[in-house]
């Protein structure tokens, strides 16, 4: 399948915090592929709440970018700490798809073991960071763990390729990165 050119996605990152912080700011980059930045988005979260889709969504659905987004891009399937996106949920809510991106394959069991020493709902988020299973996405020197809602595998890869520039990672997620750091800490910092 080809991709249409100029679609728009939307890569989103959290900012660097502290877990004495109540809440994390999140950063959405709009992009048209293949390159070319044409928005920037933010909201709130609370750190380890529950209130992830509900923010991601409102953001979402205000923006301008709304109608021609073809794609919403996460890294990794959590912001704010353990403020678990449900992607499955945020796909049905806004009608985009929804994806989840890392460079390395999750420890899940410590990761169950951090949500079961943290946490009463801790089962309800494990079972949303495992329902959907995930895969390898991209060339073998380029490669990221995904999931996704609403989207064909080998169109997810069409579109990580076309916006990556360099690196692994898609440049909105890198340059979100960029963003919510540089807007905590006075600048820039952290893997990108």
């Amino acid at each position: 399948m080809r991709l249409k050119p100029h679609i728009r996605i939307l890569g989103i990152d959290d900012s660097p915090f502290d877990f004495r912080s109540r809440r994390a700011l999140v950063v959405g980059v709009v992009a048209r592929l293949p390159m070319y930045i044409e928005g920037i988005m933010r909201t709130e979260v609370e750190v380890d709440g529950r209130d992830a889709n509900e923010a991601i969504a409102a953001m979402v659905e205000r923006s301008r970018y709304r109608e021609q987004l073809r794609l919403i891009l996460f890294d990794g399937v959590a912001v704010g700490g353990f403020n678990v996106i449900d992607v499955d949920a945020l796909h049905k809510r806004v009608g985009i798809p929804c994806a989840t991106v890392t460079r390395e394959m999750p420890d899940f069991e410590r990761m169950e073991a951090a949500l079961r020493s943290h946490f009463p709902d801790w089962r309800d988020r494990l079972e949303v960071i495992r329902r959907k299973p995930l895969f390898v996405v991209g060339t073998r020197r380029r490669s990221l763990y995904a999931t996704i809602s609403g989207m064909e595998a080998e169109t997810l890869g069409q579109i990580l390729e076309e916006s990556t520039v360099q690196g692994r990672l898609p440049e909105p997620l890198r340059i979100a990165h960029l963003i919510s750091s540089a807007m905590v800490r006075g600048e820039s910092h952290g893997r990108a």
